[in-house]
């Protein structure tokens, strides 16, 4: 049934719990009936893996360590799937059969061996329906997986296993087929699409299911995409994440000999400016609304797919402003944070900002806590998490709880302006939120001015009243406190890299790169400046990473406070130093 807009009705999520278990139960009967159907009998055509698999994490499997959401499991002797019963989040993670692209990066003999027994066990515990795998985002990234490493799976393999693979493949398209309209606009309902797609164009018998998923596909390209090559999740590692499968769908087209949609292209084509505005000097995405950097090689590799060197203007792209110059980058947040189905990963993060100098990040945002339970997550989410300016005790947006035990975000800025403006010596980002007006009658409003040479960054955040109607909600907040002021804290959180050590009697705070660049932090006296511990999240690692963080902190007793600081190489810092970074395993602490 259509809307009033021309959307289909089972595209509009409703949040209650009640709809939510009538999906899953939905799902699980689909699946079921899927299990039913005709399978597919073999290839009709293989598309060549494009996955970035990580030979070290493979190696692990092999070893039989097995890393869920920073949870490690050491059973040599123990299959995937047990493994992942024991953690409750690890659905996404191992259903979404992510860990093949690890396997197949080791690539011998007993990798091999050791996926198609993971694959045939997965098809007797789940293939008919059970299980927490079967909704479509995880059913079509599955998918793509088992198509994409299909020769993988299926050399050497016996007639039963071979038969039993095409047999479920078939039942994952069929049910996506179904049920792709009760994905999340984005991302969820994107992976769905490929999934379609790529069965479609690759299985025997599963060819009509190809051009309903391209129609949709195109409709979403237009809906999903902003004009500045945006989404409204404002994440920019899941803006990568769409635009991988986008270079996947075009390329499974053009093999298959079909005609690439004009919108997909054009949808790419929007994408890859705004992922660049959003990289750093270090090849690596800023930190935002639950994203991480991504992957070594997988920026790269996305860009490259789509072919096209276009830069990204002066302006914003996707609510971020970015300042470049010299070897260092700078990426801040200033926009309102992302609403509707996405506030659900958002984070109070209006007008923080990274700071990358070279191939070495300084300045960063805490992360996403996602992946080691629901009080980091929440943690991670909070202002104080994010490299600007809080009032103690109070994000720039609150996170409230839903009528379906969701934490979103709201109660946030209303009004965030912004301006990138070109100095004689340098640029300047200014910016401001009412996020503090509420509660405070306060405004923030922060400068940041980069030199030309990238050496030098001062910064001014200024906590002020723009309203005489404000007057009285700053009084009842300054009753609140006794008098005592409002206390309000700058943060600079530091990558777990960077040695920080307080200078010149307490006065700065020197800030030492591995590659034994020196930085150097000093402000004005408006207030004390202390380091104290932080942390760093990070997927991938089994506990949050320690570091520091720089914070001035200090009491607001008037209508108006400003607090000037300052950051830059120290003089004898080279402008250029030689500089070759080591990486860790992925399961380092």
């Amino acid at each position: 049934m259509l809307n009033s807009t021309g959307e289909r009705q089972d595209d509009v999520v409703d949040t209650t719990d009640t709809y939510s278990r009538r999906v899953r139960l939905m799902n699980r009967l689909h699946a079921r009936r899927a299990a039913r159907s005709r399978p597919a009998t073999g290839f009709k055509s293989n598309p060549e893996p494009k996955m970035i698999g990580h030979f070290a994490r493979g190696r692990q499997l092999l070893a039989g360590n097995f890393l869920f959401s920073g949870h490690l499991i050491e059973a040599p002797s123990m299959s995937i799937w047990e493994a992942a019963e024991r953690v409750d989040t690890s659905t996404n993670s191992a259903h979404g059969f992510e860990w093949l692209d690890d396997l197949a990066a080791v690539g011998d003999v007993k990798a091999r061996q050791l996926a198609q027994s993971w694959l045939v066990d997965w098809i007797a515990r789940y293939g008919h329906g059970r299980g927490a795998g079967w909704t479509p985002d995880i059913t079509g990234r599955r998918l793509i997986r088992w198509i994409a490493h299909g020769f993988f799976l299926l050399r050497g393999a016996d007639k039963e296993t071979s038969e039993a693979y095409f047999r479920s493949a078939a039942q994952q398209a069929i049910f996506l087929s179904r049920r792709w309209h009760v994905a999340r606009a984005g991302l969820p309902r994107f992976e769905a699409l490929a999934g379609m797609i790529y069965a479609g164009l690759s299985l025997q018998g599963m060819e009509d299911r190809v051009e309903p998923a391209v129609s949709v596909l195109m409709r979403d390209c237009k809906s999903q995409i902003g004009p500045d090559g945006g989404i409204p999740s404002r994440n920019p590692e899941e803006l990568l994440q769409i635009l991988t499968l986008f270079t996947w769908v075009d390329s499974a087209l053009r093999d298959a000999e079909r005609e690439v949609p004009q919108s997909l292209s054009a949808a790419m084509a929007r994408i890859a400016p705004a992922l660049r505005a959003m990289r750093h000097s270090d090849g690596g995405l800023a930190r935002f609304h639950g994203g991480g950097r991504g992957l070594d090689g997988w920026l790269d590799q996305a860009l490259a797919s789509v072919g096209t060197l276009e830069q990204p203007d002066n302006g914003l792209h996707m609510g971020y402003g970015r300042m470049h110059a010299g070897r260092t980058s700078l990426i801040a947040d200033v926009a309102a944070p992302p609403s509707g189905a996405a506030d659900a990963e958002a984070h109070a993060s209006t007008l923080a900002f990274e700071l990358t100098s070279g191939r070495r990040p300084l300045i960063v945002n805490c992360g996403s806590g996602s992946s080691f339970g629901p009080e980091w997550r929440r943690a991670g989410r909070a202002t104080p998490s994010h490299s600007t300016l809080s009032i103690e005790g109070v994000s720039s947006s609150r996170i409230v709880v839903g009528k379906d035990g969701v934490e979103r975000l709201s109660v946030g800025p209303k009004d965030v302006q912004s301006e990138i403006s070109a100095l004689t010596d340098g640029s300047r980002l200014a910016m401001a939120h009412d996020g503090y007006r509420a509660s405070h009658g306060l405004t923030h409003v922060r400068t940041l001015d980069l030199s030309q040479d990238g050496r030098a960054l001062a910064g001014e955040d200024l906590l002020t009243i723009l309203d005489k109607v404000d007057e009285p909600k700053f009084d009842r907040a300054l009753d609140g406190e006794k008098l005592q002021g409002i206390p309000w804290s700058v943060r600079f959180h530091l990558h777990p890299e960077v040695d920080a050590e307080i200078d010149l009697g307490g006065a700065a705070i020197s800030l030492t790169q591995k590659s034994g660049e020196i930085w150097v932090f000093r402000h004005d006296g408006a207030g004390e400046l202390h380091l104290e511990p932080s942390v760093y999240l990070e997927n991938g690692r089994l506990r949050p990473r320690a570091t520091q963080q720089v914070v001035l902190s200090g009491r607001a007793m008037t209508y108006a406070t400003r607090i000037r600081w300052s950051l830059s190489k120290a003089q004898d810092t080279p402008t250029a130093l030689r500089d070759v970074r080591e990486t860790g395993s992925e399961l380092d602490d």
